[in-house]
């Protein structure tokens, strides 16, 4: 089969997932550890940046193909998402229909929830940088694609996606990483979200599982949501999470203030945000860009429990584990954990 995006935070979990399957990465230049075999290519050109003969190669012996590569930073600009996640998966539909290979396409849940971002409820975006209508219109319209092509196809919506549910190991951190990192270091005094608001995450092993069910029993058709939930806690609940972990690792952290994003732009904006400087602002802003997609927001529908292959509903008390399991590796990673040695009241 042919994975692209193998380097990534799902790819790399998926990878020990997919075996003994012969995995063929597409990458640009290093070789994909893990995969069987690694192609140089490019996902935005015509046939996928290889020559006529290796292209036809490729085609002639893939049976699946899995569309992992995407651009998933809300900073880019509408350009680069388009390139990426719409031409990219254009580009990646031909593939699959010369090699007459089903298509299992990584989308995201939060197609779900595209009237939620402020520029779709009338807010302005400020001194944001993040542009999450951006990331979800490119992903819509990628969606849309792969719907249109008569391939079979099954598309997979996971929410945001943290470290190993065990370990907390993820490639490389996410946008929760960096809010809890700034949670961690009492730098958000105020959380634009009210604290019973939800907040859907599913560990990276848990999505890789639910990714190779889907290919290794032959799925060709459907969507599949890979989220917590009903099981997906509050914001409340995460930051109790994040106090309770903090503690343990000699980190104490400070409560934020929750409140309504309309209080933040009625009343807390004008007399506390605009005077900050430009680089404060815009990381504030930022945070109300991303957060928006949770405020008073539905529930996910969740395919989970549903699949075979040890693919179960996640409980509240495992999605709960497993942010710690991510706090505890982001903490030590960043070196935010107080060695024992060195905390107030340890043994000499």
């Amino acid at each position: 089969m042919l994975l692209t995006g193998a380097s990534g935070v799902i790819g790399t979990a998926l990878i020990p997932e997919l075996a003994p399957a012969h995995v063929v990465a597409l990458v640009h230049r290093t070789p994909c550890p893990g995969a069987t075999e690694s192609v140089a290519g490019d996902i935005t050109a015509p046939r996928l940046g290889l020559d006529p003969a290796a292209y036809a190669s490729l085609a002639a012996r893939v049976d699946a193909v899995v569309h992992c590569a995407a651009h998933t930073g809300f900073s880019g600009g509408r350009q680069i998402a388009e390139n990426v996640n719409v031409a990219g998966t254009r580009e990646v539909i031909a593939f699959a229909a010369d090699a007459g290979a089903p298509l299992y396409y990584v989308s995201t849940a939060f197609v779900a929830r595209t009237e939620l971002t402020r520029q779709s409820l009338g807010c302005g975006s400020n001194d944001a940088s993040a542009r999450p209508e951006d990331y979800l219109d490119s992903k819509r319209l990628a969606e849309r694609l792969v719907r249109d092509s008569g391939l079979p196809a099954v598309l997979i919506r996971p929410s945001v996606v943290i470290g190993d549910s065990r370990t907390g190991v993820i490639s490389r951190f996410q946008g929760l990483h960096e809010i809890s990192t700034v949670l961690l270091r009492n730098l958000l005094p105020l959380m634009p979200m009210p604290a019973s608001s939800r907040l859907d995450f599913v560990p990276c092993d848990v999505v890789a599982r639910a990714i190779a069910a889907l290919v290794f029993d032959r799925h060709r058709d459907g969507e599949v949501w890979i989220t917590a939930g009903r099981a997906a806690p509050s914001i409340e609940a995460l930051v109790d999470t994040a106090v309770t972990v903090g503690a343990e690792l000699g980190i104490e952290v400070n409560r934020p203030r929750m409140v309504e994003p309309e209080m933040v732009d009625r009343l807390i904006r004008p007399v506390f945000i605009d005077p900050l400087p430009p680089t404060a602002r815009r990381r504030f802003d930022d945070l109300l860009a991303m957060t928006a997609l949770f405020v008073n927001a539905p529930v996910f529908p969740s395919t989970l429990g549903q699949l075979p292959r040890q693919t179960a509903a996640l409980t509240a008390e495992q999605v709960t584990d497993a942010y710690r399991a991510s706090l505890i590796y982001l903490a030590h990673t960043k070196k935010l954990a107080v060695p024992l040695s060195s905390r107030v009241g340890a043994p000499a």
